[in-house]
């Protein structure tokens, strides 16, 4: 049961230590995000407001890049999972333009066919900055999707320093208002996983974001905090906060020895909308939905702990590569900007 993209490189780990009150920022407003939910009895899976679009949305997302590479390995197989994971209550998919070079979204598409596109809110995301690139991704996310609208489409990956001047300067966002006076897309958002400070860059933009996408796990809490300096943002903004990476691209699980289960309670009891969850299998769907369906947000005292347990090892952001790497960035987006794909 994983979350994110394993590491591809082998680059050194930079340390930047976090300074604030990482106990508070843990256990932040988590009734205000779950006001409203739906519980698991009558849905399947509990729901949650996506912030104020005015969508419910089921609690578990499941995740475009793993499905993909399930796909690669036994088409059929993932194509099940997709169905087995809309009959289990997870509504809520998400993909991207560029993963697996456009196979996520393919297989994705196949899987939605014959009605079940309906079903769920769909979600993908983009990789180009400028306008007409942007417009591109759209199109074409589109065609492999099968769908003539996408309920959310986000900017991919705003990892990068000028990331944010790229997306108002070239054009991007402007693609992206007139996909969404068009039909073609419902909902508009950005991701990263990188530094809370170049999401606050975003946020600090003239566009009134609907959804933001970021990592929520224990680890964070103690190095370059998502969930203390972006989160806040988010709320008083009304945007819908969609948690990533809760088990830290599986060095977490692997390295640090933490449950999957308790990296998704965690992350679940903090104020988001849903959470993406890697699925490449159908004991790993049953698993998730299991740790879901049985939810309860995590006690004060019992997130005082885990947090305390893991701050020796987690401020220096050994658990945490895709902050301080390009281990976990993708291809695409290490080449836009000039690097090499290692």
């Amino acid at each position: 049961m994983t979350d994110d993209r394993p590491p591809r490189a082998t680059d050194g780990v930079s340390r930047r230590e976090f300074v604030g009150n990482s106990v508070k920022a843990a256990t932040v407003a988590v009734g205000a995000s779950l006001a409203g939910a739906a519980s698991a009895q009558s849905t399947g899976l509990p729901t949650r407001a996506l912030g104020q679009t005015g969508e419910m949305v089921s609690s578990l997302c499941l995740g475009g890049w793993h499905i993909g590479f399930a796909a690669s390995q036994d088409e059929a197989a993932a194509i099940k999972v997709m169905h087995a994971a809309i009959d289990e209550g997870i509504t809520f998919f998400d993909n991207s333009w560029d993963y697996h070079d456009g196979g996520s979204e393919i297989v994705m598409g196949k899987a939605l066919a014959g009605g079940r596109r309906q079903k769920v809110f769909l979600m993908t995301k983009g990789c180009e900055r400028d306008y007409q690139g942007a417009m591109r991704c759209i199109d074409e996310s589109l065609k492999r999707l099968r769908t003539d609208y996408l309920d959310l489409w986000q900017f991919h990956e705003i990892i990068y320093e000028n990331d944010p001047e790229w997306v108002f300067e070239k054009g991007g966002i402007r693609a992206a208002v007139e996909a969404k006076e068009a039909g073609k897309i419902r909902h508009i958002g950005f991701t990263g996983h990188r530094d809370p400070r170049i999401h606050k860059i975003m946020l600090d933009k003239p566009f009134a974001w609907e959804t933001v996408q970021m990592p929520i796990n224990m680890m964070d809490a103690h190095f370059r905090s998502f969930l203390t300096e972006v989160v806040p943002i988010c709320q008083q903004n009304g945007a819908g906060v969609i948690g990533m990476k809760s088990l830290g691209g599986g060095l977490i699980t692997g390295r640090a020895g933490i449950s999957a289960d308790t990296c998704i309670r965690y992350a679940l009891s903090q104020p988001v909308s849903s959470l993406v969850v890697g699925i490449t299998s159908m004991d790993e769907l049953l698993q998730n939905v299991a740790t879901a369906r049985d939810f309860r947000p995590m006690a004060a005292e019992e997130q005082r702990t885990l947090l305390a347990g893991v701050r020796e090892v987690a401020g220096d952001g050994r658990y945490e590569w895709y902050k301080t790497t390009q281990r976990m960035d993708g291809p695409y987006h290490v080449k836009q900007h000039g690097f090499e794909v290692t």
